[in-house]
């Protein structure tokens, strides 16, 4: 059924009528649906397509997919990864299909799309306080028997915030919950002690809205993260874990939740997790890497823990954004126009990787050549010499932090070597 409803969902993507709302398509697309176009194939530079233009690269995706989903299996994990990233039910079809045990999300909004498209499984990293969404959850898990979620707790007030709005909204089934233990002092959310876990805990049983499943946390946010101290507080999330079931706080479940894991440590995750001793039940051992769909030329290019253990493969950067010159002031200095509307730039500013000639499509490196700021509509690049760049020149352009990328188009076209576009990925944000 919920393969269905994906299915169904999907088709419904293809059947959306390309119109104004959707950057970068060719013009004479007007009119025509989204899986019209991607099956007359055209090619990105061409076949009438407007700069900018997001590309993201049909070879590197499944590679990810692929490799994630062999890494996963080796070490023994399940994988939520986090859908915050792309926004794509087109993606997360895909990464069911590479072995994703469901999809996490990170507010309500994003667990609506996720549940408009069939989504089995949710984990939302969060707690989760708003009324309005606790009544439509409620809902959703009344509807649908198979339908499996669970989010983080970390206060009494959000417990006490919890139960009221689940009472009063007539829940028929519990909402699983886990503890969310804090990466430590000056960390984001997350309780901060082992005292004050116990206490949510005893909270939890309490009520009969909520049902303790296991406990969660984020090593990204570990202060002035080493190997050393994310792997020690991982180790703390465990122990709370084994504490927890000791105190015959996981009774009559079919498995107990221990979930971590971002795009930066799961290395750690995948080493500590191997060490989680037989449990009262089967442990469902949980990571959420989400960037690697993507990956980037910038900050996860630098953290991926691929560069730790190489001998289990490589990610590879899947976005590209191509940009026209369309000024050249001086010798120095050109602009393109692509600008903070349409490039990531919270991490980093993006990196000019290749040229391709706007006289005859040539390519070559773009030596020389490097964006130094951005404005709403244009990108700032300097030269080193008069010849580096001229107006019409189309520049490929590397992007770092894969969620603010995914976030700034609509519709993104999905791209072979070649040129080639073969589908579209429908984001909503």
């Amino acid at each position: 059924m919920a393969g269905e409803r994906l299915a169904q969902g999907l088709e419904g993507l293809a059947d959306e009528r390309v119109d104004h709302r959707f950057k970068a398509l060719p013009p004479d697309a007007e009119g025509r649906t989204v899986g019209q176009l991607a099956a007359e194939r055209r090619n990105l530079f061409s076949d009438g397509f407007t700069t900018p233009v997001l590309a993201l690269s049909a070879e590197s995706v499944a590679h990810n997919l692929a490799l994630m989903e062999t890494y996963a299996t080796r070490h023994g994990l399940a994988f939520a990864p986090h859908g915050k990233t792309c926004m794509a039910p087109q993606l997360f079809a895909r990464q069911l299909e590479h072995g994703a045990w469901g999809i996490t999300a990170a507010v309500p909004h994003q667990a609506r799309v996720y549940r408009t498209y069939g989504i089995e499984r949710i984990f939302l990293a969060n707690e989760v306080v708003d009324a309005a969404a606790l009544r439509w959850l409620a809902a959703e898990l009344a509807a649908d028997p198979d339908f499996r979620f669970m989010c983080y707790v970390d206060s009494l007030r959000g417990i006490e915030l919890m139960d009221t709005a689940l009472r009063e909204a007539g829940a028929t089934r519990p909402v699983d919950v886990v503890v969310e233990l804090g990466a430590g002092e000056g960390a984001r959310t997350g309780v901060r002690t082992e005292a004050e876990c116990l206490e949510l805990a005893d909270a939890i049983a309490g009520v009969d809205t909520l049902r303790l499943v296991g406990v969660a946390g984020y090593e990204g946010e570990v202060p002035d993260a080493t190997p050393e101290r994310v792997t020690a507080w991982l180790r703390r999330l465990v122990a709370l874990a084994v504490q927890f079931d000791k105190a015959g706080r996981f009774t009559d479940l079919d498995r107990i939740v221990i979930s971590a894991g971002g795009s930066a440590w799961f290395d750690a995750v995948a080493d500590v997790f191997a060490e989680i001793p037989e449990l009262s039940a089967p442990v469902l051992k949980l990571l959420r890497s989400g960037a690697y769909v993507s990956h980037d030329d910038g900050q996860y290019r630098k953290l991926t823990p691929f560069n730790r253990v190489p001998e289990e493969g490589a990610l590879q950067p899947a976005f590209r954004l191509w940009a026209q010159v369309v000024s050249r002031p001086t010798p120095e200095q050109a602009f393109l126009n692509a600008g903070k509307r349409d490039a990531a730039y919270d991490l980093h500013l993006p990196e000019a990787q290749v040229v391709r000639s706007g006289r005859d499509g040539t390519l070559r490196p773009a030596d020389g050549v490097t964006v130094t700021g951005l404005s709403d509509q244009h990108a700032w690049v300097s030269t080193e010499r008069a010849g580096d760049l001229e107006v019409g020149d189309w520049v490929g352009l590397g992007l770092s932090h894969p969620c603010t990328s995914f976030d700034k188009w609509q519709l993104i076209p999905l791209v072979e070597q070649d040129g080639t576009v073969t589908d579209f990925i429908r984001t909503f944000f």
